[in-house]
């Protein structure tokens, strides 16, 4: 209500009411009210200035330097190759699938030696056998993001193309699990980039690589993969598997021995660390 708002028939009465020193003193209350209601409603109307970027929260142990200009690292984007369970753990990890075949051989592998480990699947992999990604989740082991395509040259392509790989990997993933998110990303051959590192490392996945190559693509027999790992293991912990891509009966036998191998030799079996 303004000063107009005391005119008309009512108006009268209060003014008659008030005298003319009381409407004069009124008028100015109200005037003062509207002028106030004005400023604030200018000053909601007024764009309001962008406050300065906050720097990134320093993350522990982390030695790249992120791009300010892209999202936030939340867990390190340095490459992970060291174990949770410290110098003498070893990171299982099983890459490219899952597969209808393979996954469950090695899922039961896993279990009758009581080791958990590190899945890194396809996007359209996970996608297309849901029940599987499931499976690995329920019997404790984690989940990472190895892209939709396993485009091995995808740090040669432009960031459009590399974001799609890792989100649209990342999205099918957590939906064909019911909800679990993977915790780490593996660039299909180790084709990282700083920018791929750091947008997976913006979404909690850690980039994550390897210190012994089992070869086993290679399909060399199940011998030379377990003499392979023997051999290389004191180079670091996480070593690479692969449960797709081909015939894995190699793979499985090979660690239906090494399993028992390394725990002879004092090692723990752990995640990478996060």
């Amino acid at each position: 209500m303004g000063w107009s708002g005391i005119r008309g028939t009512n108006g009268r009465v209060l003014a008659a009411a008030l005298g003319v020193a009381g409407v004069a003193a009124l008028a100015s209350v109200w005037t003062a009210h509207a002028g106030t209601a004005d400023a604030r409603q200018a000053a909601a109307e007024r764009p309001v200035k962008p406050a300065a970027s906050a720097k990134p929260r320093p993350i522990p142990g982390q030695t790249s330097v992120p791009d300010a200009e892209l999202p936030a690292p939340v867990v390190n984007m340095d490459i992970a190759h060291a174990s949770d369970k410290g110098p003498r753990g070893v990171n299982i990890t099983v890459d490219d699938g899952p597969d209808p075949e393979w996954t469950p051989r090695v899922l039961q592998v896993l279990k009758d030696n009581g080791v958990k480990a590190t899945f890194c699947m396809v996007g359209t992999q996970a996608r297309a056998h849901p029940e599987l990604v499931k499976a690995v989740v329920a019997a404790g082991h984690r989940l990472c993001d190895h892209s939709v395509t396993h485009d091995t040259t995808m740090n040669n392509k432009s960031r459009e193309y590399q974001a799609k790989e890792i989100l649209d990997a990342e999205r099918m993933i957590t939906r064909a699990s019911g909800g679990v998110r993977p915790l780490y990303y593996r660039a299909p051959g180790g084709a990282f980039t700083p920018y791929s590192r750091q947008l997976a490392a913006s979404r909690g996945m850690r980039p994550l690589g390897w210190n012994v190559d089992s070869e086993d693509f290679k399909q060399p027999g199940s011998a030379a993969l377990v003499s392979t790992v023997e051999k290389e293991i004191s180079n670091g912990p996480t070593v690479l598997f692969h449960d797709a891509g081909g015939d894995r009966g190699q793979t499985v036998e090979a660690l239906r021995q090494l399993l028992p191998w390394l725990k002879q030799q004092g090692y723990a079996f752990g995640f990478p660390v996060r």
